[in-house]
């Protein structure tokens, strides 16, 4: 699949890093670094736009090292770019930690990974189909 793309970044295009690699690293595009204080938020831009088919949406999630050495993951994960957004690819941090974190120029912040979708059409109904699990909800299935 080929996917056009405008990169007014002064990094390279984000790329797999493994033959089996799901996502693309995003970096951060900033004239200078940021200072992301414990329990702050921050849209960080890529300097990266995208022109996806329709049917395909691309998702912002967490880069896992992150998150598990330092607590700084993406807020809404995993974020949409949805087929008709034109603007510029930004990724909403967040530090979970107790210390400040530092974010550089380059440095990559979050993955970016092309999914297929499907539309649904609601078909209005006066009862649904009954199943064992039924309306358990949250927790209801146990833990082991």
């Amino acid at each position: 699949m080929q996917i056009k793309i405008i990169n007014t970044s002064n990094h390279d295009l984000p790329h797999y890093e493994t033959i089996a690699s799901a996502g693309m690293d995003l970096r951060a595009n900033l004239s200078e670094s940021r200072i992301l204080k414990p329990l702050e938020r921050s849209i960080v831009g890529t300097g990266l736009f995208i022109e996806l088919p329709i049917g395909y949406e691309a998702q912002v999630r967490p880069r896992s090292g992150l998150a598990a050495k330092k607590g700084i993951t993406v807020l809404n994960a995993p974020g949409t770019v949805d087929a008709d957004y034109r603007g510029e690819i930004g990724v909403i941090l967040v530090n979970l930690s107790s210390e400040d974190f530092t974010i550089n120029n380059g440095e990559r912040i979050a993955q970016l990974v092309i999914a297929k979708h499907e539309r649904a059409d609601w078909i209005e109904v006066s009862e649904l189909s009954e199943t064992s699990r039924g309306e358990g909800g949250f927790g209801s299935t146990g833990v082991k």
